[in-house]
């Protein structure tokens, strides 16, 4: 941490990188708030983890607890009105004609990036955190690090400050962020990333994994549980 970057703003969307990405800030940073966004996601349930995973840390990790300041919900659901996606709409999961999958939100990882830079600015907060990763990922153009080092640099001109895009998962699996996630917090943490996030794009809270909820078969859990199976494996 620079001492000059005392303080983040995580963008936590209830899901497993996310909440790493918070545990994360919580050891490094001495002010910690987060940034949620409404964008018309077809299953809300990801919303609804975010508020119980901030309530468990402030419980269960005290010292973590005075650091993590108020959560803040901004509406992007202009998104969803641009065009159709797997994410936003009854649409099938599959690559499209451009070679993407259809869960590729154009703009969104930008768009959230913006909103978050104003209300960081707003705040006095020096860093933003994001759960990008280009090792473990669905070919999402702006999950990359070449993107995200552009729009720091443009983000840094437009607001004339030092502000920083801080990507803490960016080269690490998802078998990484699980023992990320145990470095940092231990059982506790591993338990409370189980139990309280959620990361299933068809939004199944009704079946319970030794990894977590969901459906079992979607690209995201099919990631998530391959990661805790290759940590498993070696932890």
């Amino acid at each position: 941490m620079n001492e000059k970057h005392l303080s983040a703003l995580v963008l936590f969307s209830g899901g497993q990188d996310s909440a790493t990405c918070l545990a994360d800030a919580l050891s490094r940073y001495a002010r910690v708030e987060t940034v949620g966004f409404d964008y018309g996601q077809r299953h809300r349930v990801e919303l609804t983890c975010r508020t119980g995973f901030l309530a468990a840390i402030r419980d269960r990790f005290p010292a973590w607890g005075e650091r993590l300041g108020p959560d803040h919900m901004l509406d992007a659901s202009v998104l969803k009105s641009l065009g159709h996606s797997a994410m936003t709409d009854d649409v099938a999961i599959q690559t499209t004609k451009a070679g993407l999958p259809s869960t590729f939100v154009p703009g969104r990882n930008l768009f959230f990036f913006t909103l978050a830079s104003a209300l960081a600015y707003r705040r006095g907060l020096d860093v933003l955190v994001g759960g990008m990763c280009e090792t473990d990922y669905s070919g999402y153009p702006d999950c990359r690090a070449a993107t995200l080092a552009a729009q720091e640099k443009t983000l840094q001109l437009g607001l004339d400050s030092a502000i920083r895009i801080d990507t803490p998962l960016m080269y690490i699996d998802k078998a990484e962020t699980w023992a990320m996630a145990d470095r940092l917090g231990g059982q506790a943490l591993v338990d409370l990333v189980i139990e309280e996030t959620h990361t299933c794009y068809l939004g199944d809270r009704t079946h319970r994994h030794d990894w977590g909820y969901g459906c079992g078969t979607c690209p995201a859990c099919e990631l998530r549980a391959s990661g805790w199976q290759r940590w498993r494996a070696v932890a």
